[in-house]
C-alpha cells in the first residue's frame, strides 16, 4: 500500500541520514575504522533502498505499476509467459493468472 511504501522510505531515510552516520562516528571514535567504514557503506545501500521505495510509491500512486511509456517485456511469475507491450496483460494468456503476477522482465545474465 501507499502508506507502507511511505513508511518504508522514511525508515530507510532515517537509517542512512541519521542512525548509521552516528554508528560510524562512534565506531571511528572508539578506534574501529573498519566497522566505521562498513556503517558508511551500509548507509549508501540504505539510500538506494529509499530511492527504490519512493519510485515504487510514485508508480503505485500514479497507477504506473503495470504501465510503461515505451514497449517493454513483462513476465508472468506463475508460468514464465513473456509479453511485449506498454502494459502488462490483464490476465496471463498462458495460465490465466491476474495482472498482479506480472513484473518487468529484465535480462541481467
Amino acid at each position: 500500500t501507499l502508506k507502507n511504501l511511505e513508511y518504508a522510505a522514511k525508515g530507510e531515510n532515517e537509517e542512512w541520514t541519521e542512525l548509521y552516520p552516528i554508528f560510524a562516528d562512534v565506531a571511528e571514535e572508539e578506534g574501529f575504522s573498519d566497522i566505521a567504514h562498513s556503517w558508511r557503506m551500509i548507509a549508501k545501500v540504505e539510500r538506494e533502498h529509499e530511492k527504490r521505495f519512493r519510485k515504487l510509491y510514485d508508480n503505485v500512486k500514479n497507477q504506473r505499476v503495470f504501465i510503461r511509456e515505451e514497449k517493454v517485456f513483462w513476465k508472468c511469475l506463475n508460468c514464465g509467459y513473456i509479453h511485449e507491450g506498454t502494459e502488462a496483460p490483464i490476465s496471463c494468456p498462458s495460465c490465466s493468472h491476474p495482472q498482479s503476477y506480472f513484473e518487468l522482465f529484465i535480462e541481467n545474465y
